[in-house]
């Protein structure tokens, strides 16, 4: 058995801030993969040739990710094959895991924090 004496680190030595940085480390790794763990991974598509509709989409929901800090990534897709790929024949689209959620239009923010739950 070890003693409690081999674990002691003296307040005022090094090791002992090295000690403490490393259990700090560990707590906030902790915390941060739990929170991830809570959180799903969304992959977020902005389907669109580039028109001023398309930008306000991306830019939409862009701040609404900044907002409510949900852990997604965002992908604007510009080729047309891709675009219909998809099914979708109006633009701009937003699509969320692989499914096509609006279509033909810029939803408003609150519509855009619904569509992301």
């Amino acid at each position: 058995m070890t003693s409690f004496q081999e674990f002691y680190v003296k307040k005022n030595s090094k090791d002992f801030y090295i000690y403490k940085s490393f259990v700090l480390f560990v707590r906030t790794f902790t915390k941060y993969k739990q929170q991830t763990k809570k959180q799903k991974y969304m992959e977020i598509k902005v389907l669109g040739t580039g028109c001023p509709k398309c930008k306000a989409l991306t830019k939409a929901v862009e701040e609404v990710i900044n907002e409510t800090g949900v852990y997604a990534s965002v992908t604007k897709v510009e080729d047309i094959n891709d675009i219909m790929q998809h099914g979708v024949m109006v633009t701009p689209a937003l699509v969320v895991n692989g499914k096509v959620v609006a279509s033909g239009k810029v939803p408003k923010k609150e519509e855009i924090k619904k569509l992301l739950n």
